[in-house]
């Protein structure tokens, strides 16, 4: 029998009401004769109390202890739902992690999936099982504690079952009908994509997109997973609503760009003065590296006189951290003149896999930028994105005018 696996999200199940609302939506998928495996997030707001709870109590602690508290809203999620279901006579029951079992890392509070036990629920399954509720957001270590698998972790989890089951599809239920061509509060001209590839995707949510966590994409990519994007909060949720993440073999024809990606939380760093020879390069981001500083965009000057400036982005809370790691090292692994720090930063990129085979695209990028007088600080390219440093005042228009100039409103 096909399997189906169903993602619902904090706001999907925030209060029982929600809760009985994401049963009747898995009562009206099982009418399709199919076996669900429902993976469930704690109630909105729910884990960040947990975790409030343990930095009141210390603000160092153990990480595998904070898995246990911080996991424990989504094992409360999946029992209420299991009942709701059963009161509705459909056969269903819970489970945590530990008792599929999910297989992870010992890295406690963002552990990485190792492998997936199916035979548990597949033996409940023959034996007339409808609905498995699967606690999302943890596994259990080699040494039997549980783990957590960190931010977006039961989008994950949802994923790797679906892999794992080799389920027909993979519907991640959250408070939006689907993926747009970008945020509609800042474009309210922005359309809902009916499909869009792996690698868009993957673009997208690396670039600052919040459907989707980057993680959840990679594996989805990896192992071909049909991942589909719909709200909870519609009652044609069921249907052929929300948007397909699919190989791009089954979108009859790309639009040249897919979407525009955004993040307001960027901070720009230019070391001046730095001796242009072999290594200074590994050298300032092993320094960065060690400090878990996330480099992103990076920009090296011409040499002059045997000196040159190094130019880079990173989240603006790691700017204490990177400022810290290269002061310390100043004077003494390298030397460099100064460190010039901007804030006001923010990143717009544009994705989409046409620009493969289309020229002109950055072209046409820069040029509608420059018309708004938006000067560009850096500029990123890969095979299907374009990303540019811009100041942070200029976002919302970036946004607008990039959106206009490709007519991502057109369908």
């Amino acid at each position: 029998m096909p399997k189906i696996v169903m993602k619902f999200g904090g706001t999907s199940v925030a209060d029982i009401e929600r809760i009985q609302a994401v049963a009747n939506l898995v009562k009206q998928e099982l009418s399709n004769g199919t076996q669900i495996i429902v993976v469930v997030s704690a109630m909105a707001g729910h884990t960040n109390e947990l975790s409030k709870k343990v930095e009141d109590i210390s603000p160092i602690y153990d990480a595998r202890e904070y898995s246990a508290i911080v996991s424990s809203g989504e094992n409360v999620t999946a029992g209420l739902l299991a009942i709701v279901l059963q009161n509705m006579a459909i056969n269903a029951r819970s489970w945590q992690g530990w008792q599929i079992p999910i297989n992870t890392s010992e890295e406690y509070s963002s552990a990485r999936i190792e492998k997936i036990n199916t035979e548990n629920i597949l033996k409940k399954f023959a034996e007339g099982l409808e609905v498995a509720v699967v606690a999302g957001f943890q596994g259990i270590a080699p040494d039997g504690r549980i783990t957590t698998l960190g931010r977006g972790g039961s989008d994950t989890s949802a994923v790797a079952l679906s892999a794992a089951f080799n389920a027909k599809r993979c519907d991640i239920f959250t408070d939006v009908d689907g993926i747009y061509t970008t945020d509609p509060h800042i474009c309210p001209k922005a359309r809902k994509l009916e499909k869009i590839s792996y690698e868009e995707m993957l673009e997208l949510a690396s670039l600052g997109a919040k459907v989707l966590q980057t993680r959840s994409v990679e594996l989805a990519t990896r192992y071909k997973v049909r991942l589909r994007v719909l709200s909870s909060f519609l009652k044609s949720s069921i249907g052929n609503s929300g948007t397909l993440v699919c190989s791009e073999g089954e979108i009859v024809e790309n639009k040249v760009i897919a979407g525009v990606a955004f993040s307001r939380d960027e901070a720009k760093i230019t070391i001046t003065g730095i001796e242009d020879r072999p290594g200074i390069a590994a050298l300032i981001f092993s320094r960065l590296s060690e400090q878990a500083v996330n480099v992103d965009m990076i920009v090296q000057n011409i040499s002059d006189n045997g000196l040159t400036d190094m130019t880079f982005s990173c989240p603006i809370d790691q700017v204490f951290k990177a400022e810290d790691a290269l002061q310390k090292d100043k004077n003494t692994s390298f030397e460099y003149g100064k460190l010039i720090i901007d804030k006001e930063i923010a990143k717009v990129s544009i994705v989409g896999i046409g620009m493969k085979a289309h020229s002109g695209i950055a072209k046409m990028m820069f040029e509608s930028l420059a018309r708004e007088q938006i000067n560009i600080m850096v500029i990123s390219t890969s095979e299907i994105k374009i990303s540019v440093l811009i100041e942070r005042k200029y976002l919302e228009l970036a946004v607008q005018t990039l959106h206009d100039t490709f007519e991502l409103e057109k369908a």
